[in-house]
């Protein structure tokens, strides 16, 4: 790129030298927009240089989450045999409730013992 003699000099006197890139979608554009109007700020430098060197990321963990979901599928196909043999049978067999009962209670234990790991 060609420069003026007036644009040599006013890009040799900027305390900010090293320009950055990026590229955007529209959707990520309006995003970023947005969000500059919502902070009161219309200058897209400053803005994407406060966020890129005082924003943060936050990472989730969902593995223990996952792994819950895992456990309650497992409970839920142990009440689905349940039911079959009460369809079955046509009778509900108090050994049945109470299996459904203590598998419920595994999936309280399951919530109570992921959410209080949590930070």
């Amino acid at each position: 790129m060609h420069h003026t003699e007036r644009e040599v000099t006013l890009i040799a006197n900027r305390t900010r030298n090293n320009p950055a890139f990026l590229w955007l979608t529209e959707d990520e554009k309006a995003l970023i927009y947005q969000k500059m109007r919502q902070a009161g700020t219309d200058n897209f430098s400053a803005y994407a240089r406060k966020m890129l060197i005082d924003g943060y990321v936050i990472q989730l963990d969902y593995s223990d989450v996952k792994k819950m979901t895992a456990e309650i599928q497992k409970i839920g196909v142990n009440i689905n045999q349940i039911a079959q043999r009460v369809n079955a049978a046509s009778t509900v067999y108090e050994a049945d409730i109470q299996e459904i009962k203590e598998r419920l209670a595994q999936i309280w234990q399951l919530q109570q013992s992921t959410l209080s790991s949590q930070p």
